[in-house]
């Protein structure tokens, strides 16, 4: 009777697991990385979202370009002794402002130098993004591969399982080395449905970046983690960067923005001409004489009492030694990112060695070794645990690992400014 409760529970797990793997309340796309970075350089909402700064610069060129309106002023008078209106007029006057000294040059160099830093800085947006969105694919390999190191050991143990319910009926094994082993499948599967979970959650991440979200569509990576090792020449690489690296060229065109703004917050400090045309008209009443017109016109020039204050070009003055002080963050940062990069991505690289050099295929053929002991009654079942644990997470560690090395790829190439990565 003890046997009855095993049995269900073998049943339930081979239950769960199926459907664990026919699942079909999603369609699946395979997504090769090529085209991946495709769609999120078209989709990608927030890179959509950035690129409107770029037209909004384009716009502000044409505010720029704009010429101050003209004024048009009518006004109407009329004389009256008493209840007897003995004459009327009209008085318009037609005004405008000349700006003088380049003004309008100076507005439109800075907001045509504004679009060229706002062009640079989407460039750069779409470096992050372009390492942000290989990485969130690497991530859906990762979980791929995890999720099949997690399926193939529940798998060997259920297998494990089921011929050890029948050892037991046979009399050649304890009760509770049969409960172990159903126990162990039972763990097995539930991470088996978390890896699931997780597996599920990373294809969702890349329908997220890619701007492509639908509740019945999941993309699904097609390509490998394991990758050739590659050799870089760090005096190159930090050559290039500062050639390419889109910050390092956004932290120029900032420096040419503070001079343009130091330039304009000059040229507003000196004066403008307002001029002015005007004609009076007066109509008489009845009787009392002819029609008279005036005709003025005149210039006011304002009085720049204003310019004894120079908090204006003193901030524009600041605006260039701070641009210059982040250029120079800027050129130091990518000597610091690609060293640090290189160092990690060829330690990765040597910790990928020392897995593909033995480690995986020696503790595969331990947890056999085992297995097959266990199965002739020549080890315990706990042995037969330890090795399949061992091995599970020798596995783990090397995808990690061969997950990590890709990163770091990534991440050397993204500080270098340059891309040509795939997987």
């Amino acid at each position: 009777m003890k046997i009855i409760p095993i049995c269900l529970i073998s049943l339930l797990c081979q239950v769960q697991v199926s459907r664990s793997q026919t699942d079909t309340s999603s369609l699946r796309i395979p997504l090769r990385f090529i085209d991946f970075m495709d769609m999120v350089s078209k989709h990608n909402l927030d890179y959509s979202a950035e690129r409107y700064e770029v037209s909004k610069s384009e716009a502000a060129i044409e505010i720029a370009k704009v010429f101050p309106d003209p004024s048009l002023s009518v006004d109407v008078t009329q004389d009256r002794e008493g209840d007897l209106k003995t004459a009327q007029g009209f008085i318009s006057e037609l005004g405008t402002t000349i700006e003088l000294f380049g003004k309008r040059k100076a507005r439109i160099d800075l907001a045509k130098s504004e679009h060229e830093l706002s062009k640079a800085l989407l460039s750069d947006f779409f470096r992050n993004l372009e390492a942000e969105s290989a990485i969130t694919f690497l991530e859906a390999l990762k979980q791929k591969q995890l999720f099949a190191v997690k399926l193939s050991s529940y798998e060997t143990m259920k297998r494990l399982s089921e011929a050890d319910s029948i050892r037991l009926k046979l009399g050649s094994i304890m009760e509770i080395d049969a409960t172990q082993s159903k126990l162990e499948a039972g763990s097995l599967l539930n991470e088996l449905l978390q890896a699931e979970a997780d597996l599920k959650s990373s294809y969702l991440q890349l329908s997220m970046i890619t701007g492509t979200t639908s509740p019945d569509t999941l993309w699904v990576p097609d390509g490998s983690l394991t990758l050739n090792a590659r050799s870089f020449i760090l005096t190159d690489l930090i050559n290039v960067a500062r050639s390419k690296r889109a910050d390092l060229v956004a932290a120029l065109y900032n420096k040419e923005v503070a001079n343009k703004a130091l330039k304009l917050a000059h040229k507003e400090r000196n004066i403008d001409l307002d001029l002015k045309l005007g004609i009076e008209s007066n109509y008489p009443s009845i009787g009392n004489g002819p029609t008279a017109n005036t005709f003025t016109a005149g210039v006011a020039i304002p009085l720049k009492f204003s310019n004894y204050y120079k908090g204006s070009v003193k901030m524009a003055q600041f605006q260039i030694a701070q641009s210059e002080e982040l250029y120079k963050k800027a050129d130091l940062q990518i000597s610091i990112e690609i060293t640090q990069a290189m160092q990690r991505y060829r330690s990765l690289c040597k910790q990928v060695e020392s897995y593909d050099q033995g480690m995986l295929e020696s503790a595969q053929n331990v947890r056999k070794g085992k297995i097959y002991s266990y199965n002739r009654g020549e080890t315990s079942l706990l042995e037969v645990l330890n090795a399949q644990r061992t091995y599970n997470d020798v596995q783990q560690n090397y995808y990690e690992t061969l997950f990590n090395r890709a990163v770091a790829l990534v991440e050397l190439e993204k500080a270098a400014g340059i891309w040509d990565i795939s997987f």
